[in-house]
């Protein structure tokens, strides 16, 4: 039985790679796990399963709609495809690591699969690659995330970025000093969080609440721009649980200071985003031109010690399938996946030109063999297709090697001896000349 196009078709929502586009992905992630080395966090790898009731102690009701779940024939429990990967975090930091002395430095990169609603463009695997910081509450450790972030994107070529600052308990601080509950503070919480500043003024004339709070959720729908932001919060907010967080927020932004970032940051503290998640600052990056955040970050310092290990907490997330679209759009950041050299043999004995692809491959060249029977031109055009950078055209000891550029190619003469040097490449495409 043949299969018809329409019956080997992938579900909705996922995609392969190709080799171009799975190089990028990869470059993307090695760059941004040696940016996390650098600052001194170690990978930990998690597996692909846990079970359902494990995985959702760590989630919000959201995450958890979100989850793909199935019967385990083995243990009879309900097993589940981790949607994200912090839950998985926080679980081996309250048990496996427990005994360790914090903080903890972690470092991931792995898919995850959510439940979506298909749209143009979404994904249900999420490539994330990110850190945690684990056992510091302090304004400090959430700096350090800011700041690799901003490293991170900087790393990868990106230059036109913002960091969208948020504090979610100065959010929390303002709905707590309403009064608001249930069905009321869940759409105040709704248009606060679209910017609906009508909607706001609509709500608080259906429900009473005090001078003071009115004027606060007044402005929340309007406290996002600059530095200036939190001037005009310090001067609307009243209680103590949102002044507390400005001057978290003040502390926090001391040292990105002294860090150099500040010019990279914006500020919005009517977000909502992880209201029932986060515990304090919460930040997503930005690049122009793409309206998805590609990364995403923030203190969540209740969320182990729902695996018996109280211990504060804060991290930050990229998804690289966002990077990799941002980094299509700038033709100059692309990473191909090239390999250097294709040889091509002149003689029906291989022993030379298997020994020059030894040579080639021990002082770092990617060398492929075009071991199928064709002329020059055939593999030359193959070269080109499968972005080779050279073919490399081998005799025997006495006929000179020929290296023919893809791009252009330009031929050039090179002595036999030439080709254990790890210069070799640099001299080919540097080299001028007449076709």
């Amino acid at each position: 039985m043949i299969l018809s196009p329409s019956d080997i078709a992938l579900p909705r929502g996922v995609s392969d790679f190709l080799p171009e586009a799975a190089a990028k992905i990869g470059s993307i992630e090695s760059r941004l796990l040696r940016v996390f080395e650098l600052w001194g966090f170690r990978r930990i790898i998690t597996p692909r399963l846990e079970y359902e009731d494990v995985l959702a102690t760590g989630m919000g009701d959201e995450l958890k709609g979100k989850t793909y779940r199935f019967d385990d024939r083995q243990s009879g429990r309900l097993l589940a495809l981790p949607p994200d990967i912090t839950p998985q975090i926080a679980r081996i930091a309250a048990t496996r690591m427990a005994a360790l002395p914090l903080p903890h430095r972690i470092s991931y990169s792995d898919r995850v699969l959510r439940q979506t609603e298909i749209q143009a463009g979404r994904s249900r695997e999420i490539f994330q690659t990110g850190v945690e910081l684990i056992g510091l509450d302090s304004p400090e450790a959430d700096a350090e995330m800011i700041v690799m972030a901003i490293e991170a994107m900087q790393v990868l070529g990106l230059d036109n970025f913002t960091i969208d600052l948020g504090q979610v308990e100065f959010c929390q601080g303002v709905f707590q000093a309403s009064g608001l509950n249930g069905e009321p503070l869940q759409q105040m919480r709704e248009a606060v969080s679209r910017k609906d500043s009508s909607a706001v003024a609509s709500l608080l004339r259906l429900h009473t609440v005090s001078a003071d709070s009115a004027r606060e959720l007044k402005a929340l729908p309007r406290l996002f721009g600059g530095r200036e932001v939190l001037r005009t919060a310090q001067e609307i907010a009243t209680n103590d649980r949102s002044l507390a967080a400005l001057d978290n927020l003040h502390q926090i932004l001391e040292i990105l200071d002294i860090h150099g970032v500040t010019d990279l940051l914006s500020i919005d503290l009517g977000e909502t985003r992880g209201l029932d998640y986060h515990t304090g600052i919460t930040f997503e990056g930005f690049v122009a031109g793409f309206g998805e955040p590609v990364c995403s970050g923030g203190r969540y310092d209740s969320l182990i010690g729902r695996y018996g290990f109280d211990a504060p907490a804060t991290g930050v997330t990229f998804n690289r399938l966002n990077l990799l679209q941002t980094i299509e759009r700038r033709p100059e950041l692309q990473g191909s996946a090239t390999t250097d050299f294709l040889l091509f043999n002149t003689h029906s004995d291989r022993r030379n030109v298997l020994q020059v692809a030894r040579h080639l491959r021990s002082i770092g060249y990617t060398t492929a063999r075009d071991i199928i029977l064709r002329d020059y031109k055939q593999s030359l055009e193959y070269a080109q297709k499968m972005n080779i950078r050279c073919m490399l055209v081998v005799g025997d000891d006495q006929e000179p090697y020929r290296a023919v550029r893809s791009s252009d190619g330009f031929t050039i003469a090179i002595e036999k001896s030439m080709i254990s040097q790890p210069g070799l490449m640099n001299y080919i495409e540097e080299s001028q000349g007449e076709n």
